[in-house]
């Protein structure tokens, strides 16, 4: 009976029509389109930490000739939450928001248009060192994710081309 009902399962869906989004590897339509994504400097140290990231990922798939351009912008900002009675800060929030666009280099056309965002919070202690550490470390987890956010968004896009 647990055949019986596995083998339904696997016909089910298999006539669902879905796709894998990564079908074929690196050599698939949504690898090629990702190395084909070309990220000009972004301003600032979450712009380099960003660019690195998303190139990192898209050129996974091998170089090819740029077909799109993907416009960053980011707003990375550090506030202070907790306040002490002493007036001292006892807790930050680390905020790393992204606006982007997903350009057709041949023809201008924007494919996509979206913004991103992500948080952290960091505590100050009472070593600056431990706290500058912490502050730069949340801004490269932040970096990381939002790169992975907008690969799958473009990734999304392209496939959808």
């Amino acid at each position: 009976m647990r055949i019986l009902a596995a083998t339904f399962a696997c016909l089910a869906l298999s006539a669902c029509g879905l796709s894998p989004m990564y079908a074929g590897g690196g050599s698939g339509e949504v690898a090629r389109g990702l190395a084909a994504v070309d990220v000009p400097p972004i301003a600032g140290r979450a712009g380099w930490l960003v660019r690195g990231e998303l190139n990192d990922r898209f050129g996974a798939a091998g170089d090819s000739t740029p077909r799109y351009r993907l416009d960053v912008r980011l707003d990375d900002n550090l506030e202070a939450l907790g306040i002490l009675a002493d007036d001292t800060v006892s807790r930050e929030r680390r905020t790393l928001r992204a606006r982007y666009q997903l350009v057709d280099a041949s023809t201008g056309e924007i494919l996509l248009d979206a913004t991103e965002g992500a948080d952290a919070g960091i505590d100050v202690v009472s070593s600056e060192y431990a706290t500058i550490a912490a502050e730069q470390t949340a801004l490269e987890n932040l970096a990381r994710e939002i790169a992975d956010r907008i690969v799958t968004r473009v990734a999304l896009t392209l496939r959808q081309q």
